[in-house]
């Protein structure tokens, strides 16, 4: 956050075959930016990438805006399946592990070392940066902007939650599970 140049907050898709996407926000860290990053992640390379896919697999935090008893991460994750007709297949690392996901190691790592003391003066600067990293294993970024503004507070109402056409899985339910379409 800049008083002056106003807030850039990153969040990232780190795909197993070493591509990174980093949509850039301007608004509040909630569940429908994360989402929503997904979502952008899925409709500018994704769907590209894995063009016969009928599913993905995410590995979210277990706190915050996609954390595992978030709501509103889960009604946007029912809403990006329905849209995609995707299964998303979901597990959130226990808490205070996070720092074992992949994307904090492989990505923003990568993406820290190569703004290292460059001066970040604004979202184009950021942008550029982010996009510009790379890696000797071939690591690949692309960074997009998202100018939306999202709503901090939302409620999700017990009408909702019927709604999900969730899965638990057998082992750590809470964390582990799989939102299915429901096409109503």
């Amino acid at each position: 956050m800049d008083k002056t140049n106003g807030k850039a907050a990153p969040y990232g898709v780190y795909d197993i075959g070493n591509r990174g996407w980093v949509s850039v926000g301007i608004s509040s860290d909630t569940a429908s930016f994360a989402v929503s990053s997904i979502v952008s992640w899925w409709e500018g390379e994704g769907k590209e990438l894995y063009p016969s896919s009928k599913r993905i697999y995410i590995n979210a935090d277990g706190g915050g805006s996609k954390g595992s008893r978030n709501k509103l991460w889960k009604e946007e994750l029912q809403k990006f399946s329905n849209q995609h007709n995707l299964e998303i297949h979901v597990s959130h690392f226990p808490p205070g592990t996070s720092k074992w996901n992949k994307i904090e190691h492989r990505l923003f790592s990568q993406i820290s070392l190569n703004w290292r003391a460059k001066p970040l003066t604004s979202l184009l600067v950021i942008i550029s940066l982010i996009g510009a990293t790379t890696t000797k294993a071939g690591l690949v970024v692309k960074a997009v902007l998202d100018e939306k503004q999202y709503q901090t507070g939302i409620k999700i109402t017990n009408k909702q939650i019927k709604k999900w056409n969730i899965e638990k899985n057998k082992f750590n339910g809470q964390w582990n599970y799989i939102i299915k379409p429901n096409l109503e």
